[in-house]
């Protein structure tokens, strides 16, 4: 896991404790990185199964 990775999954995780989905803008305020770059992070974070969006529950379910 990449710091970038690392650190999207720990805003994610603890962002959704609290029943609140970090937006986008969330992420690059915080990670202060592009929205690209985010956005391959969290692919390779759900292709390794490390997390996943439950469409039912709408909310993030971690490994």
């Amino acid at each position: 896991m990449t710091d970038l990775e690392r650190k999207i999954y720990r805003i994610i995780y603890n962002m959704s404790r609290f029943r609140k989905n970090p937006s986008m803008d969330d992420l690059k305020r915080k990670t202060g990185r592009d929205e690209p770059a985010i956005r391959k992070a969290v692919e390779n974070l759900i292709s390794r199964k490390e997390m996943r969006w439950d469409k039912e529950k709408k909310e993030w379910q971690f490994k």
